[in-house]
C-alpha cells in the first residue's frame, strides 16, 4: 500500500485514535476491523506519516480555571513577510496564546486565549500580545458561553 493513500481501516483508526488516543492495542483493532499486527503496523505509519501528530489529555477548564476565553483580533503595522514572520515567530514563543491564525479581511490575525479571569487577560494583553512584533491595534472579544469544543473533526464521509 502506498503510504500516502488512506484506505477506509486507515480513516477508522484516525477517527478511533482522534475519538480517544488511549485505546488499548487490542480496543483499536477491535473497533476498526483488522488484527492486533497489521493494526499496530497501520497506526505506526499513520504517525511517522504525520497523520497523527501527537496524543493529547483534554483538560476541564473549569476545574482549572482556564476557562475565561478571549478572541483578539490584531492588526499590524505592515504585512511585508519579514514583519509576518517575526509576529509568528514571537506568537509561537508565548504560552497565553492558545491558537493564532493568519487571516484575510478586516485584520491580520485572529487569537484566542484562556485565562483565569479578565484581570488576567488585561496582564495578558498588555505584557505580552502589545509586546509582539508589528502589533498596531487590537480589538478584544470576550466568550459569554463556550457552546462547543470538540477535539477533531468529522472524518465519518471519508471512511
Amino acid at each position: 500500500m502506498k503510504s500516502n493513500v488512506l484506505d477506509k481501516f486507515d480513516w477508522r483508526i484516525l477517527k478511533a485514535v482522534q475519538d480517544d488516543g488511549r485505546l488499548s492495542l487490542s480496543s483499536l483493532s477491535e473497533q476498526v476491523g483488522l488484527s492486533k499486527t497489521p493494526c499496530q503496523i497501520r497506526l505506526k505509519r499513520l504517525e511517522e506519516d504525520g497523520y497523527i501528530t501527537g496524543y493529547h489529555a483534554r483538560l476541564n477548564m473549569r476545574k482549572i480555571r482556564k476557562n475565561y476565553v478571549v478572541f483578539i483580533q490584531v492588526k499590524l503595522e505592515a504585512t511585508s513577510r519579514r514583519h509576518l514572520e517575526q509576529f509568528n515567530a514571537a506568537v509561537r514563543k508565548k504560552e497565553a496564546i492558545q491558537s493564532c491564525h493568519m487571516m484575510a479581511g478586516g485584520f491580520d490575525y485572529l487569537l484566542k486565549v484562556r485565562c483565569r479571569n479578565m484581570e488576567e487577560y488585561r496582564v495578558v494583553l498588555t505584557d505580552c500580545i502589545n509586546d509582539l512584533p508589528g502589533v498596531y491595534q487590537t480589538t478584544t472579544f470576550p466568550v459569554m458561553e463556550e457552546v462547543k469544543r470538540a477535539a477533531g473533526v468529522d472524518l465519518t464521509e471519508l471512511m
